[in-house]
């Protein structure tokens, strides 16, 4: 660390630390003032009425990559598909990537618009049992660009949490933005009064993606956010002709898997490339149901039946604690 500049973001006191807004690391920072004044140390009201909005909420999950482009939203959506595909379970997907938000289209729900109640904001449903809510609903256009600096963010992301009627769910899914910033640190704090079973992080076979994942996995241990495991996405072509599997981002440094066991973490699985995947997507339908059959497909589904399991294991070792 002897050569990071002090006002690096690695060198940030936090803003609950007596040093905020007074360090060196504080300077140039648009929310000095604020940390120096003292309001940052109070607890936000929101995260108790955020905590006893999501307490009908049996699990909520992230998923988080420190690359963009790894397949995060594609990734979210297939897991709220597949959840929902069990129509006793209640489920729910939440976009958080503020300024790029693609589940609208990826769920098929492009031009869906939402709606006021007297409990909250209603999301849109795909199923009677699966719920969406994304900034995408609020914008006039999809081409329409939301540039806002990190507190109009956090304020969405709020409002997101505690002002949508998200009823009584078995999952709460949360697709992020690629990162270790606001959204992040937003989405963390206020479900710090809830119980989050943790975090999928998503990544690609290449170093260039597992280099910025790693930062990601460093994030969720600094914010004590438990990682239910890792997917590695676009795992190699498998041709739907010959059955071979061609490697178009290779592993040059051991991929997912070498990650995983040098930080002793799960890997979920790999899912392989398949141009239906992409087609669907932007066709707003469920690659699941698509083409049930695939390779991808059945890697989608071994890797949300691992899910499932630790959730319930999570709850199992909670009564057991109790």
């Amino acid at each position: 660390m002897g050569d990071v500049p002090d006002n690096a973001p690695e060198r940030c006191p936090g803003t609950e630390s007596e040093q905020a807004g007074k360090s060196a690391s504080c300077q140039g920072c648009p929310n000095q003032k604020l940390c120096a004044s003292g309001a940052t140390k109070a607890p936000d009201p929101a995260i108790a009425e955020i905590g006893i909005k999501l307490s009908t909420v049996k699990h909520k999950i992230l998923v988080l990559s420190g690359k963009g482009g790894v397949g995060k939203s594609t990734f979210s959506a297939h897991l709220a598909h597949a959840l929902a595909s069990d129509t006793t379970k209640e489920v729910a997907l939440l976009d958080v990537d503020i300024c790029g938000p693609s589940i609208p289209r990826i769920m098929g729900l492009e031009g869906e618009q939402v709606h006021q109640s007297g409990s909250g904001w209603s999301p849109v449903y795909v199923e009677d049992n699966l719920a969406v809510m994304s900034i995408g609903f609020l914008l006039g256009s999809p081409d329409d660009a939301v540039i806002w600096r990190g507190p109009k963010k956090n304020g969405m992301i709020k409002q997101f949490l505690r002002d949508v009627d998200w009823g009584e769910l078995d999952y709460l899914i949360v697709d992020t933005p690629p990162g270790t910033s606001d959204e992040h640190l937003s989405i963390v704090q206020y479900l710090s009064s809830t119980h989050v079973d943790g975090a999928v992080i998503i990544t690609t076979p290449q170093e260039v993606s597992l280099q910025d994942v790693r930062k990601e996995i460093r994030f969720c241990k600094k914010v004590k956010l438990p990682i239910i495991g890792v997917v590695e996405n676009m795992s190699g072509f498998v041709c739907p002709k010959c059955k071979n599997t061609s490697q178009i981002f290779p592993p040059t440094s051991g991929g997912a898997e070498k990650m995983c066991a040098d930080l002793n973490l799960p890997l979920l699985g790999k899912v392989p490339l398949d141009p239906r995947i992409a087609r669907s997507c932007d066709e707003g339908k469920s690659f699941l149901s698509e083409v049930p059959d695939s390779p991808a497909a059945q890697a989608y589904q071994r890797i949300v039946q691992s899910i499932q399991d630790y959730c319930s294991n999570r709850v199992t070792e909670e009564q057991s604690a109790t």
